[in-house]
Parts: structure tokens; C-alpha cells; sequence
């Protein structure tokens, strides 16, 4: 009686564990997303984050030439949900762009979630598509390129980093200022704030590597000035105090919007512009920060 119930109990340890391995999501297949898009990105977390520079478009704000990273950088977020996968991002596009590959996008059965500016008084000017897909990720992969087949958006293996360099403003003292360590990459200082709550989407729960975070990017911009731009992310009661805290600051507000559908809890984009001494725009971005839920 004990050998067989040693052999039961030998057997229910194996279905047990067979069954938890069932139950666990298997890893995100990120060589597919590669093979599908020609190109390849970076986890950051459980998120495989791909970035299509514009890298073919010369946009310029009252003479400033922009930088790819500080406002053109279109974006694909992927992360496995339970059995399948899930993709949300934003395309930069020109205006002859949009319709047409919101065909594609629709065709390959992914959604648009928000379509709007980011910037104003650039030229050319820009629109800025957020979509969603859920699936196996090669398949969202492969829609998605074909999508970016109906734009000039470069794709291709990603350039290998060069030396850092100087950005030609005092990137230090703007990340001293708003308490946040950043990176430095071809010209742009990049900070991210994300935020407390948990943010879900379509019942997919999305970590500030798929856009969750508020993003404030700065580059040079002549004279001893820079540029900055990027959007704050909100709950309602953040709106106006974060809005009013820029104007104070002499920071311009471009846009109000949002870039989910189905998402908890309710959140705004706020998109900014900031042109000024380091210290001023650092400081004015600060006191819009502090308002922000910790």
C-alpha cells in the first residue's frame, strides 16, 4: 500500500507541475518581431521596445532643427499578455501618410487608438498615430511593417552607438534639477517620470516602457538655449495644476489628448514645448513634475 501511494503521490507532483508550467506564459518571441520588421529593439523589463527614428524627415520649430530623438521617434511596444502577445506604440507621419496606413494597420487587424499633433508650429508638419494589436507577436510584427511600407520611415538594423558626445548644453544640471538620471543619445537628453498606479489597457496591464511614463526630452537649441518637448502623464486632477504650473514658466502647452481607449485609470497626455536657458526650462519642468502623483 505504501509503494502505490508513493506512486500516487509521485504522479500528482508531476500533474501539479505540469500544470503550473502550462499556466506560465511562455517568453516573448522577439526573433520573430525581428524577422517580421528587419530591424531589432531592446527588453526593457518584460517590454521589447523597437524604435523607427525619422531619421528622413528635416523638421524645424521657430528655426530649430529637431533632432530624431527629441520628437520624431516612432515606436512599437510589445510584451506577452497570457497566451498571445501585445503590441501599442506611435507612428510619426506627414499628413499624406495617415490614411493610408491606417488602411494597413486595419487590414492587418490592428486598432488606432489616437490620432493628433504633438508639436505645434513645426514644418512640416506632423501627426502622431497610437495603435494596438493583440496576437502571436510575428503577426503583429509582420502587419505592422507592412503599415510602415506605406511611409518613407527607414527601416533597417539599428546604427551602433557611437561615442557619447557632447550634447552642447549642460545635460548635469537639468537632471540635477529635476532629481532624475537620464540618458544621452545623438544629441538628445531623455528623462522618464513613471507613474504610481498600476495602468492597464484593454485588460492588459502596460508598464512605462509602452508609454506609461511622462516623457521629457531636450536638445540644443542655439544661442545657449535648448529645446525641450515630451507630454505629462495624467490623471484628471492633474491637468490644469500641471498646465498652469508650465504657463508660469513660460513653457507652451501644444496639446491635450488621449492615447488610450479602454484604459484604467483614465489618463490625459499633455505635450509641451519649452525653449530657454537650461536652468529656466529645467526649472519650470520641475514644478509641473512635483505636481504628479508619486
Amino acid at each position: 500500500m505504501s509503494q502505490i501511494r508513493a506512486l500516487m503521490l509521485t504522479a500528482a507532483i508531476a500533474s501539479a507541475v505540469a500544470i503550473a508550467a502550462a499556466q506560465q506564459p511562455s517568453a516573448l518571441d522577439t526573433a520573430a518581431i525581428d524577422r517580421a520588421l528587419g530591424t531589432s529593439g531592446q527588453m526593457q523589463g518584460d517590454v521589447y521596445r523597437v524604435g523607427f527614428p525619422r531619421t528622413d524627415l528635416s523638421v524645424a520649430v521657430h528655426g530649430i532643427a529637431i533632432k530624431p530623438g527629441l520628437a520624431l521617434g516612432s515606436w512599437a511596444a510589445f510584451r506577452r499578455a497570457g497566451p498571445q502577445a501585445v503590441v501599442h506604440g506611435d507612428l510619426v507621419l506627414t499628413e499624406s501618410e495617415i490614411n493610408p496606413l491606417l488602411s494597413k494597420l486595419q487590414a492587418g487587424g490592428l486598432q488606432i487608438t489616437a490620432l493628433h499633433n504633438h508639436l505645434i508650429d513645426e514644418t512640416p508638419r506632423l501627426m502622431y498615430m497610437h495603435y494596438w494589436g493583440e496576437g502571436a507577436e510575428g503577426t503583429l510584427a509582420q502587419a505592422l511593417r507592412g503599415a510602415l511600407g506605406e511611409t518613407r520611415t527607414p527601416i533597417g538594423p539599428p546604427a551602433p552607438a557611437g561615442p557619447a558626445t557632447d550634447p552642447g548644453f549642460d545635460a548635469g544640471l537639468i537632471q540635477h534639477v529635476l532629481g532624475r538620471t537620464g540618458a544621452v543619445r545623438g544629441g538628445v537628453l531623455a528623462l522618464s517620470v513613471p507613474r504610481p498606479e498600476k495602468i492597464m489597457m484593454m485588460g492588459v496591464e502596460l508598464p512605462p516602457a509602452m508609454g506609461m511614463a511622462t516623457a521629457l526630452n531636450f536638445q540644443a537649441a542655439g544661442g545657449g538655449k535648448v529645446a525641450a518637448t515630451g507630454d505629462f502623464v495624467m490623471i484628471d486632477d492633474e491637468v490644469n495644476p500641471v498646465a498652469k504650473a508650465l504657463r508660469t514658466h513660460g513653457i507652451a502647452v501644444t496639446a491635450l489628448h488621449n492615447h488610450m481607449l479602454r484604459g484604467t485609470p483614465t489618463l490625459y497626455f499633455m505635450h509641451f514645448w519649452a525653449e530657454d536657458t537650461a536652468p529656466n526650462v529645467a526649472a519650470g519642468l520641475k514644478a509641473a513634475v512635483d505636481l504628479l502623483a508619486k
